[in-house]
């Protein structure tokens, strides 16, 4: 399953991933990974929970996050949940190219059986339709 948080800069997005990531490490018999582009949150998480550092391994672009969250799903078949923090920054802005990711990491996680959530800064007007099925506003 594939949630998009989307809500303008200061809107609570990423305190309620934070919320999301907590709840899905005490309940996961798996492992939850939690994807940001530094590491500014790294005191936030759980011991438990996974941090991964895109700016650490050259994550940048749409096709490279994908590439990054299909990486880990592959290697680690015990993957239940993906939280990504900054995806408009990692992914490069454009809302176009956004849209294409979506449908591309929503297949992903249905095919391995992953819940995704992905962090967005814009507005809800401004995303593509094919977007806007997987929002849930702030």
């Amino acid at each position: 399953m594939l949630t998009v948080l989307i809500g303008k800069k200061g809107t609570g997005k990423t305190k309620k991933l934070l919320e999301l990531c907590a709840a899905a490490t005490e309940s996961s018999n798996g492992v939850v990974v939690f994807i940001e582009k530094d590491n500014t949150l790294t005191f936030n998480l759980s011991h438990k929970t996974r941090l991964a550092c895109a700016d650490e391994y050259g994550v940048f672009g749409f096709a490279s996050l994908y590439g990054y969250i299909a990486g880990m799903c592959s290697a680690n078949y015990d993957v239940t949940d993906v939280f990504v923090e900054s995806t408009m920054k990692i992914g490069g802005g454009d809302l176009t190219a956004l849209a294409a990711f979506v449908e591309k990491l929503d297949k992903l996680s249905k095919q391995v059986n992953v819940n995704v959530t992905l962090s967005v800064s814009a507005d809800v007007s401004e995303v593509p339709a094919e977007v806007k099925a997987y929002v849930v506003e702030l």
